[in-house]
C-alpha cells in the first residue's frame, strides 16, 4: 500500500472526476473515511493528511480509541456507519455527530430520548433496506414514508437516506432508486457509495461515500 497522504489524495481526485462528469462540480460529496477494526495507529496518519471526517461500525469500538484521538485533533467529525442498538442510543448520542442507521420505530423512541436528556439534536439518515435483502437492516421502501413521518414527529434531524446494495450485483440501479426515494421525500442527503463502487454512487446523487479499505487497506 502507498502511504496514507497519497492514498487519500487519490481518492479525492477520483471523487473530483467523478462530481465532473456527473456535473455536480459546485456540490459537496462528504468523504467518510470508514475506520472501522483499524486502530488509532492508523487512522491518525489520515487526519495529518487533512481527512477529518470519519466512519465506525459500532459504539463500543468507537468508544474504545477516538476520545483521546479528539484530543488530539481538532475538528473530527465522526459517523456511526453500522447498526444501531436501541440501547446504546444515549452513547451514541454522546459520542458521534450523525447517524446513518436509523431503520425502526423503536430506534426512533430511543435515538429521541436520548436527544432529550443530551439536549442535542445529532443528524440522522434513514437506512432503506434497497435491495429487501432479510439478511440485511434498513426500512422497507414501503415502509419509509411512515418511518419519516415518525421521526420527523420526534423531533429527529433526519437528513437523508442511506444504503447498502446487494453484494455482486451492479450497484447503479440500486443507487439511482435511493436518489429518487430521497427527491420524493423531499430529503437533500444521499449515504450511499463504497469503496468498490462511490464513483458510481456520486454520479446518481451521492452526497456522502463511505470508503474503507480503498484509504486503509485490509481491516486491522
Amino acid at each position: 500500500m502507498t502511504d496514507p497522504a497519497t492514498r487519500l489524495s487519490e481518492i479525492q481526485s477520483r471523487i473530483a472526476s467523478a462530481k465532473r462528469i456527473a456535473r455536480r462540480t459546485d456540490e459537496d460529496v462528504t468523504l467518510v473515511a470508514v475506520s472501522k477494526t483499524h486502530a488509532a495507529e492508523a487512522i491518525e496518519p489520515l487526519i495529518l493528511a487533512g481527512q477529518h471526517v470519519f466512519g465506525e461500525n459500532r459504539v463500543q469500538e468507537a468508544q474504545e480509541k477516538w476520545p483521546a484521538l479528539r484530543e488530539r485533533h481538532v475538528g473530527i467529525e465522526l459517523h456511526l456507519v453500522g447498526q444501531l442498538q436501541s440501547n446504546k442510543a444515549d452513547d451514541a448520542v454522546a459520542l458521534f455527530d450523525c447517524i446513518h442507521s436509523l431503520d425502526r420505530p423503536s430506534l426512533i423512541g430511543a435515538l429521541a430520548r436520548a436527544m432529550d436528556r443530551a439536549d442535542r439534536r445529532v443528524p440522522c439518515f434513514v437506512q432503506v433496506n434497497i435491495g429487501a435483502e432479510e439478511q440485511k437492516g434498513g426500512c422497507a421502501i414501503a415502509d419509509l414514508p411512515a418511518l419519516l413521518a415518525e421521526a420527523r414527529g420526534a423531533d429527529l434531524p433526519v437528513i437523508g437516506l442511506m444504503c447498502v446494495p446487494p453484494l455482486g450485483i451492479e450497484p447503479a440501479p440500486f443507487f439511482a432508486l435511493l436518489d429518487k426515494l430521497a427527491r420524493d421525500n423531499g430529503l437533500a442527503g444521499r449515504s450511499m457509495g463504497m469503496s468498490d463502487d462511490f464513483e458510481t454512487a456520486i454520479m446518481l446523487g451521492a452526497t456522502h461515500v463511505r470508503v474503507g479499505s480503498a484509504l486503509f487497506g485490509a481491516r486491522g
